[in-house]
């Protein structure tokens, strides 16, 4: 699984960077090292008003902020994560 972040310039104001720490921090946790691989992203062309543009392989997601990760890291990436190994 490939999670990109966007760090262009709108999603860093909106905490693109804590959020990458908050991915980093679960990947380790979980010991997904070798089946989550994460990466940064210049802008996807999908600006919210509130949050950061986070793709999960092919789907785009707008809106993820750092106040909601662990609800989009259970009910996306787990649930994708889950998809992929059945």
């Amino acid at each position: 699984m490939v999670i990109q972040i966007c760090v262009g310039s709108s999603c860093c104001i909106k905490g693109s960077y804590e959020l990458a720490d908050q991915f980093r921090k679960a990947v380790s946790e979980k010991n997904l090292e070798g089946e989550i691989d994460l990466a940064g992203s210049f802008c996807k062309g999908k600006c919210n008003r509130e949050g950061v543009t986070v793709s999960v392989n092919d789907d785009v997601y707008t809106g993820v902020t750092p106040e909601k990760f662990n609800e989009f890291w259970e009910n996306t990436v787990m649930k994708k994560l889950k998809e992929e190994r059945a």
